[in-house]
């Protein structure tokens, strides 16, 4: 098992020439900064990594600006590093070889509509909630919540996915095409509008899910959803989390097509209703959503409510209006920020690791026995329905063996999950920290293929170097 990457392992910063901060200032202008809290807001996310800021912040508005930026650091040599809403948690955003940051938070317009087809073409600094709020009047959604309000382009860069996967999938089933401007400034378009094609190589997918290693992209189209006629959320606790997982298993067994369900541990339960000001039992706990027809939510329900009775599961409590229910997951989205406020100036280092939801209850009891055993304060939750779950340990940052100790757990973890065929990581990408453990994962071999890309679309390796896997 390779031991996880820190910036201070990566290669050294290349030199910004003063030429290139010029060419920037003169064509970007007031789109262009290099003070210093600007610098350092787009030099760190929402990760345990660190590394010095960028040389200068461009705010581009449209694919020309991109185009433009990118020509002129690719004159340079100089590595770009494309920023949206600087909600990642794996190093994605650091400038760990220098350079400059795109933000395309400015390009934050929904440029088409596509009611009939069920799609929606966005610019990539919409944010999911920007972008609910302006199709709802449509009776349309779109599904994918990573918890975050993540910009849709850093959605689509890291492949990510949340509460809804397990019956809308990722982001990798939902974007259809992409604009891509390269490593060259070329804008490309990849993909279409129609549900399927097989013309040629699939460059969507490519795209998708390379953490701005390959392409900025300045456009994103996406399947949306029908608003559904019913919705129902629930909660049930239990007296184990053998007993939630083992609920799950069985309820994605028999095919019942639950939206969401999500599991929260014992320890996440305590911290939230301390933060949220909430009642609820404190014992291991599942989070459910129901979608259909009155009948089919109704259906669906009962369906769950009798697999959770026979593991021991209390009777459900259910959160029948809009505002219970987005209260209830409001409460969900922030366990690791009231996880984090249970134990004052402590560091947080999250997990992310999917597994089969056949091994779903092994992977998590061994884990919960180790970080048990660890006496770290932690705490878990997880998109159970698809086997992706997030260990959270709460780290003094005086004390470096405690950093030390989550490590090994967190190493643990990985090699656990790949024993049971599963991945590194779910949903977060892999960005710096899980660089050793992609090769772990998917061989040296396929590794050197991804790199054989990489040169390929990138010769000069601009496009943010030191990401997924070091040239």
């Amino acid at each position: 098992m390779n031991a996880p990457t820190s910036a201070h392992h990566l290669q050294p910063a290349r030199d910004v020439p003063p030429a290139l901060l010029q060419a920037l200032a003169a064509r970007f202008g007031t789109q262009y900064s290099t003070a210093q809290a600007v610098r350092e807001q787009h030099g760190r996310d929402e990760g345990s990594i660190s590394a010095p800021p960028p040389a200068a912040v461009v705010f581009a508005e449209s694919t020309q600006d991109v185009q433009d930026a990118i020509g002129l650091a690719a004159q340079h040599g100089v590595p770009v590093i494309p920023y949206g809403a600087g909600s990642s948690l794996e190093g994605h955003l650091l400038a760990v070889q220098g350079g400059i940051s795109l933000d395309v938070g400015r390009m934050h317009q929904v440029l088409a509509i596509d009611a009939d087809d069920l799609t929606v073409t966005v610019q990539p600094g919409i944010t999911r909630k920007q972008l609910n709020e302006a199709i709802k009047h449509t009776g349309l959604f779109f599904p994918i919540d990573p918890g975050a309000d993540a910009s849709i382009g850093g959605m689509a860069a890291t492949r990510a996915s949340g509460t809804n996967a397990v019956r809308y999938g990722t982001m990798r089933e939902n974007v259809l095409a992409l604009q891509v401007v390269t490593a060259s400034g070329e804008a490309i378009r990849t993909g279409t509008r129609a549900r399927k094609s097989s013309a040629g190589y699939d460059l969507t997918r490519l795209m998708v899910g390379s953490e701005g290693t390959l392409g900025v992209f300045t456009e994103v189209t996406l399947r949306i959803y029908p608003l559904p006629e019913a919705v129902s959320a629930a909660i049930c606790s239990f007296p184990s989390i053998e007993a939630a997982v083992r609920t799950v298993i069985q309820t994605i067994q028999l095919g019942v097509p639950i939206a969401r369900v999500e599991l929260i541990d014992a320890n996440s339960v305590r911290v939230v209703n301390a933060h949220s000001k909430l009642g609820l039992r404190e014992e291991p706990m599942l989070l459910m959503e129901f979608h259909g027809s009155p009948a089919g939510v109704q259906e669906q329900a009962e369906t769950v409510q009798q697999i959770a009775q026979d593991w021991g599961g209390n009777a459900f409590e259910w959160a029948t209006t809009p505002e219970e229910r987005t209260r209830l997951w409001a409460a969900r989205h922030n366990a690791y920020f009231a996880a984090v406020q249970s134990r004052p100036g402590c560091k947080a280092i999250s997990t992310d690791t999917c597994v089969p939801i056949s091994r779903l209850a092994d992977c998590l009891l061994d884990s919960v026995a180790e970080a048990d055993a660890s006496g770290i304060p932690y705490f878990l939750v997880g998109h159970v329905g698809d086997g992706n779950f997030h260990f959270g340990y709460l780290l003094d940052p005086n004390r470096p063996e405690e950093r030390e100790t989550a490590e090994r757990l967190n190493r643990q973890l990985v090699a656990r999950a790949l024993d049971m065929q599963g991945t590194c990581t779910g949903e977060h990408g892999v960005g710096i920290h899980k660089m050793g453990f992609l090769v772990d994962e998917a061989g040296a071999g396929a590794v050197e293929m991804m790199r054989a890309i990489k040169r390929a679309l990138d010769p000069h390796n601009i496009l943010n170097p030191g990401k997924i896997f070091t040239l």
